[in-house]
């Protein structure tokens, strides 16, 4: 066990570089606190500014007229997987929070022919307000919004361990960019790290999208739900691989002997897989065209009479990939965005006293399926609150900082190889097509990993912080399985092969929680 001093401290210590962890820092930062912002990567990372997409949408209603609707959509869309008063919340803030990041001169675009139908999100009914949000104008929005209110940022600084003390969080170990372990002491952590792709082999997700804070936040009392809806993509494997396919363009695919030019019409209308329409069949050729992939041509409609929102991204993709609508290509099935993560209640809180999260590292707002442009506004709605929620905790506890906090540093052999083993088991058992046998299967392969693993005391700061997160991950992944496992259903993005349709039983939602040493998934009481 390694006791170390307090090296820094802040008011507000914020995990996650993205759009939520930058809405965190900056509005506990307008209540004039001493906030540091750190990525493990760069600042400006994650899911939110992803090289393999052209862009973020953002929906949000109309008018006020228009919010019930958009409230009683995306409880419909979710499967009554979604928590009604967090969806309220939700909707409720989106017109109010979009105002005030365009007042702080966040430039959001326009459709031009915004009535086409393209533009209507993806599982949606209808049109509602949408916008564009440019990487590049986004990072240069946000950068002048950081330093206006003096937020420290901190890049390359990897989020090693939660300091809990009395039940409180009060700091955290972190390894900077010299990979020195340094303790910062606090009065509030927010995760806002995103989703946990990471956990299989293909993703549409940069890499550092690993689970993070939902397998701290388990291990320190907090609990997960709707962990089994993983959002899971049309993606490129040939020419360009990790790049998003564009699903409005599937109307204009040929498959002819393969699929029903009606299922391609349905499957153009939404980007993520669900299991309960019937288009679910286009994902399933592509699951099952192995590691090649699906062949895609296009038909000479596509370049007779482009829609506004396809020759958008037809012009990004040329110009950052280097491919044309002319070109034959080869698409597959990826892990991209969480529907489920860390439980939060409408401020952001986690039930254990100083941890806040908001963005894709959370859960509730969501259900099993998604409308498309939610995840960025969840960053932006949350962030934002659960920034303002963590000054309030601390203006009301009045706490203070812990001087110092223990770790205990210690190897795992082989962790490259164990990491690898992980992801195969998930793909494996856990990605689109899932069944009972291979589900317990694959509980059983990590099980058996988490008895073997064998911790030797190490000096070497980088080994015992990749063999920290790694038994982490194996935790997690272990969660999953079982959350999947125990929902003996097919409800939109979760499906079960041999539970192939919803049963109204189910109806409920699951938590992963850490009993003693177990990771468990339980039906959520109603």
């Amino acid at each position: 066990m390694v006791t170390m001093k307090q090296d820094t401290n802040c008011d507000v210590y914020v995990a996650g570089a993205g759009i939520a962890g930058l809405m965190a820092a900056i509005s506990a930062a307008e209540c004039h606190k001493k906030v540091m912002l750190s990525s493990s990567s760069q600042i400006f990372s994650g899911s939110s500014f992803y090289p393999g997409t052209w862009g973020l949408g953002v929906v949000s209603p109309e008018n006020e007229a228009d919010e019930e609707d958009m409230v009683q959509t995306i409880l419909r869309v979710g499967c009554g997987m979604a928590q009604e008063r967090m969806v309220r919340t939700f909707v409720e803030h989106m017109r109010p929070t979009i105002a005030w990041l365009k007042e702080q001169g966040l430039n959001l675009t326009e459709a031009e022919q915004k009535d086409q139908k393209e533009f209507i999100p993806c599982f949606d009914h209808k049109h509602r307000q949408w916008n564009g949000i440019l990487a590049k104008e986004a990072r240069a929005a946000f950068g002048r919004m950081l330093e206006q209110n003096h937020v420290i940022q901190c890049p390359e600084q990897e989020l090693v361990e939660l300091v809990q003390q009395d039940e409180r969080i009060c700091g955290v170990i972190v390894k900077d960019k010299a990979g020195t372990l340094k303790y910062i002491a606090c009065g509030a952590v927010v995760l806002a790290t995103g989703g946990y792709s990471g956990l299989y082999a293909r993703r549409l997700t940069t890499s550092d999208i690993l689970g993070t804070g939902q397998s701290l936040a388990l291990e320190h009392g907090a609990k997960l739900v709707n962990m089994e809806f993983l959002q899971m993509m049309p993606g490129y494997i040939e020419p360009c691989t990790n790049t998003v396919f564009n699903e409005k363009t599937f109307r204009y695919v040929d498959l002819s002997g393969l699929c029903e030019q009606d299922l391609l019409e349905q499957r153009s209308g939404y980007g993520p897989f669900t299991s309960r329409l019937a288009s679910r069949e286009v994902d399933f050729l592509m699951e099952n065209a192995g590691k090649f992939g699906l062949a895609v041509q296009y038909g000479k409609e596509l370049k007779e009479q482009m829609p506004e929102f396809v020759k958008t991204y037809f012009d990004w993709l040329e110009q950052e990939k280097g491919i044309t609508p002319e070109q034959t290509t080869h698409i597959g099935m990826f892990a991209h965005a969480a529907n489920g993560g860390i439980q939060i209640d409408e401020y952001g809180k986690t039930g254990v006293d100083g941890l806040f999260a908001c963005g894709e590292a959370t859960g509730g707002m969501h259900g099993a399926d998604r409308i498309g442009g939610l995840s960025t506004v969840n960053g932006f709605v949350f962030g934002r609150r659960c920034g303002q929620a963590a000054v309030q905790y601390l203006e009301q506890k009045k706490v203070q900082p812990c001087s110092e906090a223990q770790i205990q540093l210690w190897d795992i052999p082989q962790k490259g190889h164990l990491d690898a083993r992980i992801q195969e088991i998930m793909s494996r058992c856990g990605f689109l097509i899932r069944q009972g046998e291979e589900l317990e299967q694959g509980i059983q392969e990590l099980q058996e990993m988490q008895h073997l693993l064998c911790h030797e005391e190490t000096a070497n700061v980088e080994d015992a912080v990749q063999a920290r997160a790694l038994e982490g991950r194996l935790s997690l992944a272990i969660g999953i399985l079982r959350a999947q496992l125990l929902r003996k259903e097919s409800r939109g993005s979760h499906y079960r092969r041999d539970y192939p349709q919803e049963n109204p039983a189910c109806a409920m939602q699951i938590l992963i929680q850490k009993e003693e040493q177990d990771i468990t998934a339980v039906w959520k009481a109603r």
